[in-house]
């Protein structure tokens, strides 16, 4: 499938993004709230500029961390786990293989 681009504005810039058109929404949301974060930010701390766009990657990056936490959700477990499932599996199947 083909990247589109998109145009947002973000601290006053304009930037162009690409994304699959089945992600445009969600990236759009991302937009969304990095925009809203700011705002809030910026009338919060007076801060502007970089030391703004820091402040506010933290910040998300911290919600994100502590979410990952909260859900207890380790991925690299799961994918563990299931690659172990899938062996035996495979090995169970082989075995009804040479049955029949």
């Amino acid at each position: 499938m083909a990247s589109e681009r998109i145009d947002v504005r973000l601290l006053g810039r304009e930037y162009r993004l690409s994304c699959e058109p089945a992600e445009r929404e969600m990236l759009l949301d991302a937009v969304r709230l990095l925009e809203n974060r700011l705002a809030e930010l910026s009338e919060r701390t007076k801060a502007s500029g970089e030391r703004l766009a820091i402040m506010a990657a933290v910040n998300l990056a911290h919600e994100l961390v502590q979410a990952r936490r909260l859900s207890g959700v380790d991925l690299q477990d799961y994918q563990r786990r299931i690659v172990a499932m899938k062996k035996r599996l495979d090995q169970a199947l082989a075995t009804q293989d040479s049955l029949f």
